[in-house]
């Protein structure tokens, strides 16, 4: 794949991404609105949290990020036979895990609702509620990772726009899930338990269909001895763990957060939403496009390739990074008011909430540059490496979170849920820093001629670009004074508008055109 191809590749995945948070910023503004912070809706988090971090784990992360390599070898063999074989027998060893994950799962849904919400040993019907959420939203698990294996099959033969589309039929399902099914229960967000469910099966239906249009849908074979699925499996154990370092990040900050102030385990889960938006749209399409990419030319001893594409990505993922990450710090309030301050979502809640984004952000150029970093080990079929930098990871945000958060909980500091946010994101720095310092040592990644330059336009469109937003912030005043959902949405894309060209127009002024993305 060229780099004008690549590029373009990004380009269909972000665009669908896009369209899939956008999607997702309506659900996430219905779901605040309707049911506000708190109480049951905090159950529904939680139990929503979990079998999504496991899918992260056995589907879009470790699965994938194992699969796709070993896929990509196979084809580069060209044989049609041995390609079909294997993706049989990956299908039904997967299902046939993730069958058994799930069942135990839904056996044990009391003990990890006690696991994950320390806090609310004092509270048992909200631990009850969260439990029987819990046995709804397991079986989701399979569905979204048999999903995400016929994704990963359609992105290594260069499908790139369906699978990026999948998750705005899972908003969608959703927002019909609140209108439709949360109103004929006792407890509202267990519609919403529900709804999550049916979202991974409509999604698993519609990938399938189009493997087998294209002779590519698998016939599940259970192949435990097949020697490719063993070496998947090899590969797959240490990145259960690395390639979910962000959301094993999350789900430490989800337990520390049930112990403090009510709400606070909603308020992170909202800001994160927000980071989530620049790391779909650009963070993950990136790594989704450049892991095969990687892989073939690894597979094709072309290092001069597979380093040049790495630097491509590096570039691309701070070209975007820096000033989303920038943006969100100076927009938090506001961004957070024009999405969640409506209905049950009060004023206090968005100032919480924004506290938590504004902590956050800090950490997004470097969440941008792991989605980027851990495939190009992965594309080398090298899981331990990134292994070990998310176990210094993971033991690295917990002694943060411990350090930042214990004497603002002790002296009773409000927002002391933004020291969790915080936490994740100087984690989030520690692991990208981790695996970057590791290409360079090992010699795997030289950086090409022009990165002083690059660096150097990037700083001062960023300088100008947090200019221009704050004097449009303060033109307009306090954000949660303005009236209306158009009113508030119309001013927030207006800002957002001019604080990107004007990044734009500093980055061309400095001699940054479009040809030079393209390399």
């Amino acid at each position: 794949m060229s780099g004008p191809r690549l590029l373009r590749s990004t380009a269909v995945f972000s665009s669908m991404t896009l369209l899939s948070r956008l999607a997702g910023f309506g659900r996430d503004m219905l779901q605040a609105t309707l049911f506000g912070t708190g109480g049951a809706m905090s159950a529904f988090i939680v139990a929503y949290r979990i079998p999504n971090f496991l899918r992260r784990v056995f589907a879009e992360g470790s699965m994938a990020m194992a699969f796709v390599p070993v896929l990509n070898e196979i084809k580069e063999r060209g044989d049609r036979d041995a390609l079909r074989s294997f993706i049989d027998h990956m299908a039904g060893a997967l299902c046939a895990v993730v069958m058994v994950v799930c069942a135990l799962g839904m056996l044990a849904a009391p003990l990890i609702a006690r696991l994950f919400a320390p806090g609310w040993a004092d509270h048992p019907e909200l631990l009850a509620q969260t439990a029987q959420m819990l046995r709804i939203t397991f079986p989701y698990l399979l569905f979204i990772s048999m999903m995400s294996l016929a994704a990963s099959i359609l992105n290594s033969t260069g499908r790139f726009g369906l699978p990026a589309f999948t998750p705005v039929l899972h908003n969608l399902t959703m927002i019909a899930a609140m209108f439709w099914l949360a109103p004929r229960f006792e407890v509202p967000p267990v519609g919403l338990a529900w709804g999550v469910l049916v979202a991974g099966v409509l999604q698993l239906v519609l990938l399938w269909s189009v493997l087998g249009r294209l002779g590519l849908r698998p016939r599940l074979r259970p192949g435990f001895g097949h020697p490719d699925v063993r070496k998947v499996a090899r590969l797959m154990l240490p990145t259960l763990f690395s390639s979910s370092v962000a959301q094993v990040n999350l789900i430490v900050g989800t337990a520390f957060a049930s112990l403090l102030a009510a709400g606070s385990v909603d308020w992170l889960y909202y800001s994160d939403r927000l980071v989530e938006f620049p790391l779909g749209l650009f963070g993950v399409a990136l790594g989704t496009v450049i892991l095969p990419h990687l892989s073939r030319r690894h597979a094709a001893a072309d290092a001069e390739g597979y380093n040049a594409s790495l630097d491509w990505a590096l570039r691309m993922a701070l070209l975007a990074g820096l000033p989303a990450g920038l943006g969100l710090l100076l927009l938090a309030e506001p961004i957070t008011a024009t999405v969640y301050n409506y209905g049950h979502f009060t004023s206090f809640d968005t100032r919480m909430a924004a506290y938590s984004l504004s902590a956050m952000s800090l950490g997004v150029p470097a969440f941008m540059l792991s989605k980027v970093l851990a495939p190009a080990f992965f594309s080398r079929q090298d899981s331990r490496t990134p292994m070990r930098a998310a176990i210094w990871t993971v033991v690295a945000n917990v002694v943060l979170t411990v350090a930042i958060v214990t004497p603002l909980w002790r002296n009773n500091v409000p927002g002391s849920h933004a020291g969790i946010a915080l936490a994740t994101a100087l984690a989030g720095m520690i692991n990208a820093w981790l695996l970057w310092r590791v290409l360079r040592q090992s010699g795997l990644y030289r950086p090409a001629p022009g990165w002083g330059r690059f660096a150097l336009r990037l700083a001062l469109a960023c300088g100008a670009m947090a200019v221009t937003v704050l004097a449009a912030r303060s033109w307009i005043g306090e954000w949660t004074d303005l009236h209306g959902v158009a009113t508030r949405v119309g001013w927030l894309m207006g800002v957002i508008a001019a604080g990107g060209a004007c990044y734009g127009l500093v980055l061309f002024a400095l001699g940054l055109r479009p040809r030079h993305l393209r390399h």
